[in-house]
């Protein structure tokens, strides 16, 4: 990918995600319907997810993955269907604007916005009290940074997040390459979306001055992913904060394994677990 242009590497990503994906390993939810929520700046596309049943139900605000450069509402269809799911939640997958055209903190701000505007409209979606979100690798990264500005959230979840990209640790030289996502696509992204601001928590959500009083948090890495470290490093930084933390590292896995189910037995293992372990702490959260 880092040999790519933006719009390359995204028609590229899309061919692998959704050209790939075949009809049969769609995940059935009760409706899916396409949407519009407010960002920072105007409109942004979304897609409502809801399960089957009566209601109320709560509602996950779910940000894709795909180092802020590539990724769309369709490339990670399955993901937000998975949660809606299996945590039987409404799901509002949110389509935040993309580096380089919109650099930091662009997503952030969208990330912020959208989720103010779904907090003053639970009605109108899962219909309780609860409020959560939701995403993988840069989406993790904009679920944690959504916590800490926005107060009252039931919960975090939070797939193989970036969490610290100005920081050193051993899983980025040790999965630097042949594991999906490598450390020259790592600085591409980080190139096309925020090279200065490293310290800033708005993107390291890890240099955040204080985490406590953040709503509790399944945190999910994987073992071959240069994100892993960081990840656990989040993890243990709230759990030191006093915030309620589950957390699971799933060895022999991959950055990415939560859309390779269709490909892996273990991969879809790993996803349908840890899917059930957010759908426990949300559901032991309470509304209101």
């Amino acid at each position: 990918m880092w040999e790519q242009t933006p719009d390359e590497a995204r028609t590229a990503f899309r061919k692998l995600a959704v050209g790939m994906r075949r009809p049969e390993d769609v995940i059935e939810v009760s409706s899916v319907t396409d949407a519009v929520v407010p960002g920072a700046v105007g409109d942004l596309a979304a897609r409502v997810y809801r399960p089957a049943g009566e209601g109320p139900f709560p509602t996950v605000v779910f940000f894709h993955g795909g180092g802020f450069v590539v990724g769309d509402l369709d490339t990670h269809d399955n993901m937000a269907r998975a949660i809606c799911r299996s945590a039987e939640a409404v799901v509002v997958s949110v389509d935040y604007r993309l580096a380089p055209e919109h650099p930091f903190p662009a997503a952030v701000e969208d990330a912020v916005a959208s989720t103010l505007a779904i907090r003053a409209r639970l009605t109108d979606f899962g219909g309780d009290d609860r409020l959560a979100v939701a995403g993988d690798s840069a989406g993790g990264n904009l679920s944690a940074v959504v916590t800490q500005h926005v107060p009252g959230l039931a919960a975090q979840f939070l797939i193989y997040p970036a969490t610290d990209p100005g920081g050193d640790y051993a899983s980025r030289h040790d999965n630097a390459e042949g594991y999906f996502l490598d450390l020259p696509t790592m600085v591409w992204f980080t190139d096309h979306y925020a090279a200065d601001p490293l310290d800033d928590p708005r993107f390291s959500p890890l240099r955040q001055d204080s985490l406590s009083g953040l709503p509790p948090a399944v945190v999910v890495t994987a073992e071959l992913d240069p994100l892993c470290d960081e990840g656990l490093a989040y993890a243990a930084a709230l759990e030191a904060a006093g915030v309620p933390v589950v957390r699971r590292r799933y060895d022999g896995m991959i950055h990415g394994f939560m859309d390779m189910a269709a490909y892996s037995e273990a991969a879809g293992k790993a996803t349908d677990d840890a899917v059930s372990l957010f759908a426990d702490v949300l559901a032991g959260t309470t509304a209101g």
